[in-house]
C-alpha cells in the first residue's frame, strides 16, 4: 500500500499545529462544547477529503482543467505551504489572523466555529484539497480510492486526538517545541512539493524530460 498520499496529507493538515488555535478559540468553552467541536472538526475534515477524492477529477472536468495544469498549481500551493511552515506557521498559512480572530467572535455567537476557521481553512485548505485529487487521479482501482477515502478517516482521528490532547500537548511541547515539530513537517513537505511539481511539468512539457 502507497503511504505517500497520507503522509503528505499529514504533513499538510499537521494538526498539532493547529492546536494553538483551537485553545484560542475555544477559551471559555466548556467540557462538552469542546468536545462537541473536536467531532465537528474531525468529521469535517473527514468530509472535505472524501469529497475531493471522490468528486474533485469531476470537477476539474467541468471547468476544464487539465489535471497537469492543477499539478503544477497544486504543488505550488504546496511548496507555499512549506515554506510557511519552516517559519513555523501553519501548514495553510492565513495572513489575515485578525480576520479570523473576528470570523471565530462571530462563530461564537452563532454558528460553530469548528467548521469555519479551524477546519477550513485552517486543517483542509487549497494544499490538501488539491493534493488529494492529484492522489484520486493516480488512483486505478477501487481499493486505490477507498485508501484515499480511508485516508480521511486516518486525518480525521489525528485531528480529534491533537485536539482532545490539546492542553496537555501545549504544555509538554510548549511554543518552541510546537515550532520545532512544524518546521520539520514543512522539509517533508517542501520536498513532496517539488515532486508533484516536476510529474506535472514533465508531463506538459515533455522537452523537460531527459531521456
Amino acid at each position: 500500500m502507497d503511504l505517500k498520499p497520507l503522509i503528505t496529507l499529514l504533513a499538510i493538515v499537521n494538526p498539532l499545529a493547529i492546536v494553538p488555535f483551537f485553545i484560542h478559540y475555544t477559551q471559555g468553552f466548556s467540557r462538552e462544547q469542546r468536545q462537541r467541536t473536536i467531532r465537528t472538526a474531525a468529521l469535517s475534515s473527514f468530509c472535505v477529503i472524501a469529497a475531493c477524492a471522490l468528486l474533485g477529477l469531476q470537477i476539474l472536468e467541468f471547468f476544464n482543467i487539465s489535471l497537469q495544469s492543477f499539478q503544477v498549481g497544486g504543488g505550488m500551493l504546496l511548496l507555499i505551504s512549506a515554506m510557511n511552515m519552516l517559519n513555523a506557521q501553519p501548514a495553510e498559512a492565513k495572513p489575515h489572523t485578525h480576520e479570523l480572530e473576528q470570523g471565530a467572535e462571530k462563530a461564537a455567537a452563532g454558528s460553530s466555529i469548528a467548521v469555519v476557521p479551524l477546519t477550513i481553512p485552517l486543517l483542509t485548505g487549497p494544499a490538501s484539497m488539491s493534493t488529494v485529487v492529484i492522489y484520486a487521479d493516480r488512483a486505478q482501482t477501487l481499493w486505490q480510492h477507498v485508501a484515499l477515502v480511508g485516508y480521511g478517516v486516518v486525518i480525521a482521528v489525528a485531528t480529534a486526538l491533537c485536539f482532545s490532547l490539546a492542553e496537555p500537548i501545549a504544555r509538554v511541547l510548549g511554543k518552541t517545541g510546537i515550532n520545532v515539530m512544524t518546521r520539520l513537517m514543512g522539509l517533508i513537505l517542501a520536498a513532496l512539493a517539488v515532486e508533484v511539481m516536476a510529474e506535472g511539468l514533465g508531463k506538459l512539457f515533455p522537452v523537460l524530460v531527459t531521456r
